[in-house]
C-alpha cells in the first residue's frame, strides 16, 4: 500500500475464470482491464480486438468484446459492473500487443467500476494461478 495526500491507497489485480484480468484502484475505483497470459496463448497470434464503446455500461459477466485470431475467436467478459471510459486504441492497429504483453501494453479497455463488491467475487493472483492448475 502507498499514501496518496495521506490516504491509504492500494492496487489490485485480480482475475476470472474466464482468463481476464482488472487492475483497480481503490481510491479512483477505476481498473484496466484484458485478457490473461494464458488466454492470449490459447487464442494463438491475435489478429483483431473488438471493442466496447466509450460510455457503454456493463454488469459483471457481460460480453464486453471479443478477440479473434488466426484460429479462433473468443468473447471477452467483462470483470466487474463497470462503465468504460477509454479503450486501447494502440491494439486496434497493433493487435500483437495482446500477444506480447497482455498485462501491460496489451490491456483492452478502462473502467470506472460501479460496483465495488464485484472485485471481492474475482481471485487473487495465487487462486487463479491454483486455478490454472486444474485445467
Amino acid at each position: 500500500m502507498t499514501s496518496r495526500n495521506n490516504r491509504m491507497f492500494a492496487v489490485y489485480t485480480k482475475f476470472t475464470k474466464q482468463h481476464e484480468w482488472i487492475k483497480y484502484d481503490d481510491v479512483t475505483k477505476e481498473g484496466t482491464f484484458g485478457i490473461t497470459d494464458y488466454a492470449q496463448k490459447e487464442l494463438g497470434d491475435i489478429v483483431f480486438v473488438d471493442f466496447p464503446f466509450k460510455g457503454d455500461k456493463f454488469n459483471q459477466g457481460d460480453v464486453i468484446g471479443a478477440v479473434e485470431s488466426v484460429k479462433t475467436s473468443a468473447q471477452v467478459y467483462v470483470p466487474v459492473q463497470s462503465e468504460v471510459i477509454e479503450n486501447n486504441t494502440e491494439i486496434e492497429t497493433n493487435p500483437a500487443l495482446v500477444n506480447e504483453d497482455p498485462h501491460g501494453k496489451g490491456w483492452i479497455s478502462k473502467l470506472k467500476i460501479t460496483n465495488e463488491e464485484d472485485i471481492t467475487k474475482l481471485m487473487d493472483e495465487k487462486q487463479y494461478k491454483e486455478y490454472l492448475a486444474t485445467l
